[in-house]
């Protein structure tokens, strides 16, 4: 299982992402790989790919089905709330 943090220009944000995400699912105890990457260089075919992470602003944007949508990216309790409820409804 493998959870992908995607921005949009950059790295930048995803970067932040996924070590929260790195954070997240180890107080959740789940055994998860996480990386990043960005809008351009995400590849949609990847089988490996759990869920993406990213921003309510590429919702739309992203053509994956399974998405954990923040409002801020920098909340780290929100990324945690939603990876856990994420894991509960759909693993």
């Amino acid at each position: 299982m493998k959870l992908i943090a995607v921005c949009g220009q950059g790295l930048g944000s995803s970067l932040i992402i996924e070590m929260n995400m790195k954070d997240a699912v180890e107080e959740l105890g789940l055994d998860v790989e996480v990386g990043h990457t960005n809008l351009n260089s995400f590849d949609p075919t990847d089988s490996s790919i759990t869920a993406v992470v990213c921003g309510l602003d590429l919702e739309s944007s992203i053509n994956f089905d399974k998405k954990i949508i923040l409002n801020n990216l920098f909340d780290k309790d929100e990324l945690l709330e939603k990876i856990e409820k994420f894991f509960n409804e759909n693993v």
